[in-house]
């Protein structure tokens, strides 16, 4: 159903406001009451020196009354209902409601967002509680001095007899014991405090550092698509945020693959190959002559500006486990921990050197519709003596305004312990976001 003109709603609520009669400001504007009933109702639309009139007969600014200030509180409202189908909200009168009552629409617009942002702190500092390296040591090392405390302890007020040399040394490892799980504690609340305010300290692994370097280039690289040879290793100590020997290792390949996809796909001329065949992965792979691996990770290096439009890319090794992570919004990826088995990268690394494309819907959180594509393939040079090593990629494209997929709309997840979906045949644990969050 297309959307419904609101600015008759608007004109019946500012009338109202001012205190005046409907057949009072049909005859200030040179119109019936019965026709200016219409327009309240939403029954006739309105535009050009009518609604100039109305406006400056009701003193506001016409574009207080056309539709585009709401279109953004409507889609709002609409992905609240979206997000809890089962509260019954009617979307016929989504419309009319916004134009009504817009203080309370802009109030359930407001808590829709609030409980999204309160969603996603849960998320991460869930993640975080159950993979963060550093959270995991500091509270091994609490829960190893609190029994050793509580043993020590035990032992003094279980035992009637004792030497006095073997209190005094029970006593004095109750008080190292005490002393360090003081520190613990202090430090573990500091570090805490500090994730907050440093964005430094969400880099736990040398993965998020990679990830930080990239997402601080936007994942382009110019250096390395105008010269032929670039000193990588002065690129990499210059970047702070690659702190770990691991992550500049890392950072390193990412590099040396980076430059070799750019010299088999220039940048001049992949900009006119997208003008040619746009974003048709098989036909770019076949301009170029080389496979859809490469093609995918070029158009992930890529700015916005050259492939018209946003591009994520997910890449996994034969273990499911991600190497590699752009996301996109409307497209969470998981810091931490495996992912929705459900995502067609997944399908792909089950059916090697096979394409899969797949139109996908995040559950949960208003996740928009994505096109998927995706293909395992061999990391290297297929040998006799030696098994495979595959490795998945998975690209995914926003679909644009208007566009409608030909194919059904394949409901997947984030990760199962954040994910939404009732009843999901590859759930592997339950759901933090679980009825009555």
């Amino acid at each position: 159903m297309p959307q419904r003109q609101l600015t008759g709603s608007r004109i019946r609520e500012r009338r109202m406001i001012a205190g005046l009669r409907q057949a009072d400001l049909a005859r200030t504007v040179g119109i019936s009451a019965s026709y200016l009933n219409l327009i309240e109702h939403n029954r006739r639309r309105i535009g050009g020196k009518l609604l100039l009139s109305i406006a400056r007969a009701l003193k506001v600014e016409p574009s207080t009354l056309t539709e585009g200030a709401e279109a953004a509180l409507i889609a709002t409202l609409r992905e609240a209902r979206a997000a809890d189908p089962s509260a019954g909200a009617e979307p016929d009168a989504l419309e009319d409601f916004a134009g009504r009552f817009p203080g309370w629409a802009h109030l359930l617009e407001r808590r829709h967002r609030r409980v999204l942002e309160l969603e996603r702190t849960v998320e991460t500092l869930s993640d975080r509680l159950t993979h963060d390296p550093h959270l995991a040591a500091a509270l091994h090392e609490m829960i190893s001095t609190i029994t050793a405390i509580r043993s020590t302890a035990g032992i003094l007020a279980e035992t009637r007899e004792l030497e006095p040399e073997w209190r005094d040394r029970f006593h004095r490892n109750i008080n190292e014991d005490s002393g360090r799980l003081a520190r613990s504690a202090t430090a573990l609340v500091s570090y805490l405090d500090s994730a907050e305010d440093n964005e430094d300290a969400e880099n736990g692994s040398p993965q998020e550092e990679l990830d930080t370097f990239l997402g601080d280039h936007g994942y382009h690289m110019a250096v390395l698509e105008t010269q032929d040879s670039v000193d990588l290793d002065g690129l990499i100590q210059d970047q702070p945020v690659l702190q770990s020997a691991a992550a500049r290792a890392m950072a390193r390949a990412y590099l040396r693959r980076y430059a070799k996809d750019a010299r088999r796909m220039p940048l001049g001329q992949t900009v006119d190959a997208l003008a040619q065949h746009g974003l048709n992965l098989s036909a770019l792979a076949a301009h170029f002559g080389t496979d859809l691996a490469t093609v995918m990770r070029r158009l992930s290096e890529l700015p916005e500006s050259v492939t018209g439009r946003p591009v994520g890319l997910v890449i996994c090794d034969a273990s499911g486990t991600m190497t590699f992570r752009k996301a996109l919004d409307g497209f969470t990826l998981p810091r931490f921990g495996a992912a929705c088995p459900l995502w067609p990268l997944f399908r792909a690394l089950s059916r090697p050197m096979i394409p899969v494309t797949q139109v996908v819907q995040q559950a949960g959180r208003g996740g928009g519709v994505f096109r998927t594509f995706s293909v395992a393939q061999p990391m290297r040079a297929v040998r006799f003596d030696e098994p495979p090593l595959f490795e998945a990629y998975m690209l995914f494209l926003p679909l644009e305004t208007g566009e409608k997929p030909a194919t059904p709309v394949d409901e997947v997840g984030v990760s199962c312990r954040i994910c939404p979906r009732d009843a999901c045949p590859g759930r592997r644990e339950p759901s933090i976001l679980t009825d009555g969050f």
